[in-house]
Parts: C-alpha cells; sequence; structure tokens
C-alpha cells in the first residue's frame, strides 16, 4: 500500500521541495499558483513587497476582490486600487470588482488538474473539485509562496471516500458534505486530505464536486480533492480549456488512512442548525419552522448549476410575501448565463433580490437577517454574528431547501413539494475574461497607489526567554475566527489599517478586550478544543499580537489559525483539560526558560501567580517553526534572507 499512490499522493511527490512523504513530517511543496481576494489580499501584497522582490515567482497569481464590494466610505475603493496596482506592479492578474467569487472564478478560469494552488482564504479546496491539490493559509504563507518558497505542512494522512450508488431526487452536493459534517464534526478532518473515489462519482459534475471540496474546510482538513475524470475534462472542454485537462486517479496500490464509504442512495435532505456546520438534522425533523430570510449563492452554491435550480423552482412563482430571498451569484460568467437563458428574468420576477457577483452576506457584508430571524443559507458558515446579527438563527442548506423555504415561508421537506426539474450544465460556455487584468511586461514602471487607509506593517519583536503575562480572557471548545475578529461591514475595510481593526479584537466575546489589552501590557488568551476554527483571517493572530497577545493557552489548535500564530511570533501552548479547568481570567502566569523550551519543543514550566501550582505544556514545533518563533514572525525571519 503505496501513499504516494493516492490522487493526493501523486501530486504531493510530484511538488516535493523539502522532507519525505512520511504522514506527520514536515515537508516543503512548490506551489504552481496562488490566489488572494481583498479582504486578506491587501496585508499578503504588504508582506509581499516587505520582502523587497521584484516580482511574483509562480505560474499565477491572481489577485481578486469580491469580499469588500460594499463601498461606503473610501476605504474600500482604495485598497481596490492598491490591489490592483500591487498586482501589475509584481507580475499578477487582477480579478476587478463584480467579476465574481475568487473561488467560483479560479474553477472556471485557471485551476488546472495535477496542480498546487495556495490561497489566502479557507475556501480554496473548492478547485478540488476538479483534481487540484487546493490548500487555504494565511496571507504570510501565500505571500512566500508568491516570492518562490515552498509551502510547509505536515505531511497529511489522506482519508479515501468512497461514493457509491446515486443520489435520490431533491438530495445534491450539498447533503453529501453535510452528512460528512454530521458524521465527522468540524475536527474530523484535522490533519488529513479527505480524497473521493468509487462509483458514486459518474452523476457529480466539476461544480458539484467543488461544492463538496469548498465545505470540506468546515471539517477541519487540509485539503479535499476528486479525481480529474471524464466529468472534469467536460468540464473544462465547456471552459475552452480542454488542453489544461490530464487524468489522475488514485493507483492500484493507493493506501489510505482511513476508508469511508457513502451510500449516495441512502442521503436525504439535510440543514445545518445554528451555529455550527455540523450541527447536521434531516430536514423532516425540523420542517415547519418559520423562515424569514433566504440566500442563495457564496463559494459554496452559486454555480450556474445551483442558480438555474433555483430559477426553475421560481419560475412562474412569487416568493412568500414574509420573506426576504437574496440571489448572489458566484461569477459573471455565470449571471451572464442565466441572463442569456431568461432565468435571471425568473428570478427577478419571482421577488428575488439578485446582488452582484461577491462574497455579499456569506461574510456579513449586507444583507444582514432581522433580529432574532431565521435565515436559510446555501453558505458554508452559520458562526454566532456572522450574518450581521448577532442573534439570527442561521441554518445552512442546499439551494432545494432554500427555495422551497423561499416558496412557503417555513422550512419544508422538498420531497414533498413534487419532482425535482433535472438541471445540466452546458455544454459550451462563450468565455469572457475581459474584467481579468493581466500584469504589462513592464511593471516595474508602475506605481502602486495606496490609500491613507493602509497602514505599514507592524515591527514585531523577537520572543524573550521569560514572559509575564496576564490570561486576559478564558473562552470555551470551537472559538472562531469570527468570534477573534468579526468580519461584516463595519470590520472588513479596516483590513488594511491594523491600528483600526485591532480595536475589533474579540468584540463579539468581550466588548471591552481591546481597552483592557492596552492596559495590561503582555497578555494571554486561554483556550479549549479546536481554538481558531474557520477562516484563514491572519489579522485574528496579527491583531491580537499588536494588543500585547503573546502566548495562546489551548487544548487544541485549529490548523491554519496555529500557522497564523507562529507566523506574528505567538506562543501556542498545548494544555490539558486539568490544566485549563485551573486557569483562570485575570490570573498572571509566567513562562521561563523559554528559548530552551523553544529548542526542545516543550514549554518547561508555568507558574500561575496567586496559586502554587506549576504545569507542563506542549509546544509541539517544527524546527522551521521555532526558528520562527524565535525570531518574532516570519517576516522578521525571511525579510533580509534570500528566498
Amino acid at each position: 500500500m503505496a501513499y504516494a499512490d493516492s490522487i493526493a499522493g501523486q501530486i504531493l511527490a510530484e511538488h516535493l521541495a523539502e522532507g519525505e512523504l512520511t504522514p506527520g513530517g514536515e515537508i516543503g511543496i512548490r506551489i504552481d499558483q496562488t490566489l488572494t481576494q481583498d479582504a486578506t489580499g491587501t496585508l499578503v501584497y504588504l508582506e509581499f513587497m516587505s520582502l523587497g522582490m521584484d516580482c511574483v515567482e509562480t505560474d499565477l497569481s491572481v489577485s481578486y476582490v469580491d469580499h469588500n464590494t460594499l463601498q461606503t466610505g473610501s476605504e474600500n475603493a482604495d485598497d481596490h486600487r492598491f490591489l490592483q496596482t500591487a498586482a501589475a506592479r509584481y507580475g499578477a492578474a487582477f480579478s476587478r470588482p463584480g467579476n465574481g467569487i475568487s473561488h467560483q472564478i479560479h474553477l472556471e478560469r485557471f485551476g488546472i488538474p495535477g496542480r498546487t494552488l495556495l490561497g489566502s482564504d479557507s475556501h480554496t479546496p473548492t478547485c478540488g473539485g476538479l483534481g487540484m491539490l487546493a490548500i487555504g493559509a494565511g496571507g504570510m504563507d501565500v505571500a512566500t509562496a508568491m516570492a518562490g518558497a515552498p509551502f510547509y505542512m505536515k505531511a497529511p494522512g489522506i482519508v479515501s471516500v468512497q461514493l457509491v450508488g446515486e443520489l435520490p431526487e431533491w438530495v445534491g452536493a450539498k447533503d453529501v458534505i453535510l452528512h460528512l459534517l454530521r458524521k465527522l464534526t468540524v475536527t474530523g478532518g484535522v490533519g488529513k486530505i479527505m480524497e473521493y473515489g468509487g462509483p458514486g462519482l459518474k452523476n457529480l459534475g466539476v461544480t458539484e464536486r467543488a461544492t463538496i471540496t469548498n465545505m470540506g474546510a468546515e471539517l477541519g482538513a487540509w485539503t479535499s480533492i476528486f479525481p480529474s475524470d471524464e466529468m472534469t475534462r467536460a468540464f473544462l472542454e465547456s471552459q475552452q480549456r480542454e488542453d489544461d485537462w490530464i487524468p489522475i486517479s488514485a493507483g492500484r496500490n493507493a493506501g489510505y488512512e482511513e476508508v469511508i464509504e457513502v451510500d449516495l442512495s441512502t442521503l436525504e435532505p439535510l440543514v445545518a442548525c445554528p451555529s455550527s456546520p455540523d450541527a447536521v438534522k434531516p430536514v423532516c425533523e425540523i420542517a415547519g419552522l418559520k423562515v424569514d430570510q433566504v440566500a442563495i449563492g457564496s463559494c459554496t452554491n452559486s454555480s450556474y448549476r445551483d442558480l438555474k435550480l433555483a430559477a426553475t423552482l421560481l419560475r412562474g412563482k412569487k416568493v412568500h410575501p414574509e420573506v426576504s430571498l437574496i440571489i448572489a451569484p458566484g461569477s459573471r460568467q455565470v449571471m451572464s448565463m442565466l441572463a442569456r437563458d431568461g432565468s435571471l428574468a425568473d428570478l427577478i420576477e419571482s421577488g428575488a433580490r439578485v446582488l452582484e457577483n461577491a462574497c455579499g452576506p456569506c461574510i456579513g457584508m449586507g444583507h444582514a437577517p432581522p433580529t432574532g430571524g431565521v435565515s436559510i443559507r446555501t453558505f458554508n458558515r452559520n458562526f454566532p454574528g456572522r450574518s450581521g446579527t448577532a442573534d439570527a438563527q442561521v441554518y445552512l442548506s442546499g439551494p432545494e431547501i432554500a427555495v422551497v423555504a423561499a416558496l412557503s415561508g417555513r422550512l419544508t421537506n422538498p420531497r414533498e413539494t413534487g419532482n425535482r426539474p433535472e438541471i445540466k450544465d452546458p455544454d459550451q460556455i462563450v468565455p469572457d475574461d475581459s474584467m481579468i487584468i493581466k500584469p504589462p511586461e513592464n511593471g516595474e514602471a508602475v506605481t502602486v497607489r495606496m490609500g491613507p487607509n493602509i497602514k505599514p506593517l507592524p515591527e514585531l519583536d523577537p520572543v524573550p526567554d521569560e514572559l509575564n503575562v496576564n490570561i486576559l480572557l478564558k473562552l470555551g471548545d470551537n472559538v472562531t475566527t469570527d468570534d477573534i475578529l468579526p468580519g461584516g461591514a463595519k470590520v472588513l475595510p479596516l483590513r488594511s489599517n491594523l491600528p483600526a481593526i485591532s480595536k475589533h479584537t474579540f468584540a463579539l466575546k468581550a466588548p471591552d478586550f481591546a481597552r483592557r489589552a492596552g492596559e495590561s501590557g503582555d497578555i494571554a488568551i486561554a483556550g479549549g478544543h479546536n481554538y481558531g476554527q474557520g477562516s484563514s483571517r491572519e489579522h485574528a493572530a496579527l491583531a491580537p499580537r499588536y494588543l500585547g497577545v503573546r502566548v495562546v493557552l489551548a487544548m487544541s489548535f485549529a490548523r491554519l489559525h496555529r500557522a497564523n500564530l507562529i507566523n506574528f511570533g505567538v506562543l501556542p501552548v498545548i494544555i490539558s483539560r486539568e490544566v485549563y479547568d485551573k486557569l483562570e481570567a485575570r490570573q498572571d502566569i509566567v513562562i521561563t526558560g523559554i528559548h530552551k523550551a523553544l529548542a526542545e519543543s516543550s514549554v518547561t514550566s508555568v507558574t500561575v501567580s496567586g496559586n502554587s501550582f506549576t504545569f507542563k505544556g506542549s509546544l509541539d514545533l517544527s524546527d522551521r517553526e521555532r526558528k520562527v518563533i524565535l525570531a518574532g514572525g516570519k517576516l522578521n525571519l525571511l525579510k533580509n534572507l534570500e528566498i
């Protein structure tokens, strides 16, 4: 049984730059493509510029604008101008505002089977739907990949998900990933790649597969990947990119850490209940719930197939008078196809509110539900407050359930409404890449334009040998990056202004945190399991560090957030349940012998003021990660070195 015979193993082996393909050991892989989006990309390009590079070194880097498109002031527009000029200066393509969501566009126009993609967005694995090894990462890791450096990761365990049977009527790809989330939970994929195979693949198109790989991020997995087969070829041919197709499948001797079989024929319509993607129930168990809002879109379910289904179900009908239906197409290509075949008219005539091609309400950028409202969304996350309304009850579903709820005003089992229309992807589309601006040949002649909201990166000092810190906040399990630093229309425009955005740190959990941090010197945070679950936003590590957080004590860390903490010189200390139970907010702790502990990958002692107990915590760092923390962060370590 060979690790490198799996689909993921084949791509990892082909791109291996450092280390050995032994699960658990650190490896460095070459990155072919990168993507950034405007909410994370401003920081990525500031970091890239700090490295002193003249041009990106990848085969392709694309800067997308899809998050901060609500322009209520100059901040977002200034950031868009910065990103466009920075892309031109350093050799990246630029996808203009309105062109669509990064993951949908990259799937359509740039993703290539067998290549590696690193994105400063946790849902970058979307492109795994066409056989690409696509990984979400913190912005610093993307910036260094753009500079030609390897991306470092622990060689993952690979889980084979064997799909058998055929999806029954009214059950879609969203129900497949919701089923896996119910089975495995939001930590079930930590340290793993989810690799799909089996005879059930033959009826799943690329955009359906992409729904599954997109939301595999909620499992905590490194990424998810499908074979590149005839379905993949058909998709690329429809995009007039047939030359990009190559077949990729698992070898006969492929070895896996675990094999999970999913009989598609046994699945039923599912919803994720508030407020976690793994709080999954059959819709029939909660049918009858009154609905206030329905939102269809996001990078999970905004393809032509998804919205064509919605338009067909809505044709000749009207949205329930007490429901607001919101439609956000994933790309301009999708919007154009809907307009050409009359589906856009069906959506408009039903009473739906059609938004621009962007992330929109998925990241709280407008269209928040009413106070205490129930919102059914085809999105990927339903964390508290993420919708923009603190007490909203957000349910996640596929478009089938969402449309039926919009028509009936209640959560309804779609199987009770008649036959589901048959929707097929078009054989050919008419590509229009006019809103993707290619970089000029002479980028050095371009002046990068920075608005007044863009502030320089802070200087971070190296970690000292001893830290005296106050535990300013103690939190529970599954603390999300939205908990640490919220999104939404108020906060997102400040992504390029660290002093301003840091004032919103932990605003949902402790509104006075930033003020108290400013009065406390060096501080620590205590958390439970899966600390930092959610997005790749490195601001959720950098803003606390800017406020004085030097240590996070937790029982376990989400992969992306842990990497971001390390990249900014914050100690991610793993503690036991017994220690967690003893810790209290406002306690002072002393950590001594840090340099020696880093050398040995284990914190030797922690003293808690006011108590007599000491405890040990684990750092579990690679040699490279120890150097990063000792330097005070990755930028400190690399900016004076040759990449």
